[in-house]
């Protein structure tokens, strides 16, 4: 860790689609991150919801991206002085604490084939990802190729070109939706030196990583066992009532 750095708390979410009544973060942050898909068919009245939940998130900064559902005019609803609606490019924000964070964002998602959602290129076209060297943060709509982006088909949905910008970059964190199966947090431990091109089989230490959470390890499968299922519905509930999940453990400095 850097000698100046400024402990900095976050509380990260995506993909609400303006459902009503979730259970939100209710201890305060320094920053709060939603990943996009504030909405499902990108209706004012949708976006209003998605404001108030943000609204009763207690931090001071808010930061939010489009995701595929968000395409309407009324994201400009957003744009305030604690609720920053971020268009892809880079980011520069100086938090009460004295921490000056430098954030790249992007909406953008690959797609199999055209449709009408918005933000999307298609897959395995080399959609370039221009992230510097000294960004803090990375925030993107659609997960990298080969972390947390398995469908319920268990089908990879995210995107190789930008694996490679992240392990080139190398973000303290990178925090993405889109595919709601592969919610989660995985904390990542680098190879010395990026490949010449970056894969999630050659550029991450295995041994060093550490999967935090998924959703394997709260949802019951059909082979676990009756006191397996007991627990897991146990930790599922318990997350459901405080509406997050802590990793402060794993990310000590």
């Amino acid at each position: 860790m850097q000698k100046n750095a400024i402990k900095t708390s976050f509380f990260i979410l995506s993909d609400s689609h303006a459902e009503k009544g979730l259970a939100i973060l209710n201890v305060p942050v320094d920053v709060a991150i939603h990943c996009g898909d504030l909405t499902e068919e990108s209706q004012i009245h949708e976006f209003q919801t998605s404001l108030d939940l943000l609204r009763r998130i207690d931090a001071p900064l808010k930061l939010i991206i489009a995701g595929n559902h968000d395409v309407g005019e009324a994201r400009r609803l957003f744009n305030s002085e604690d609720v920053v609606f971020l268009v892809k490019g880079i980011h520069s924000f100086a938090l009460r604490s004295g921490a000056k964070l430098t954030v790249y964002a992007s909406p953008f998602r690959p797609s199999l084939e055209a449709d009408d959602w918005g933000f999307q290129y298609k897959r395995g076209e080399n959609h370039e990802f221009n992230i510097p060297s000294d960004v803090d943060i990375v925030i993107t709509h659609g997960p990298p190729n080969g972390i947390l982006d398995r469908a319920a088909s268990k089908q990879r949905l995210g995107c190789e070109h930008l694996f490679a910008a992240v392990a080139r970059a190398r973000p303290k964190m990178h925090c993405f939706g889109h595919v709601h199966n592969g919610w989660g947090a995985k904390f990542v431990a680098w190879r010395e030196v990026p490949s010449e091109k970056p894969s999630h089989f050659s550029d991450i230490n295995n041994k060093g990583s550490v999967l935090m959470e998924n959703l394997g390890s709260i949802i019951p499968g059909k082979w676990n066992t009756e006191d397996v299922v007991q627990e897991k519905e146990g930790r599922l509930e318990d997350l459901r009532r405080r509406g997050y999940r802590r990793t402060r453990s794993l990310c000590r400095g």
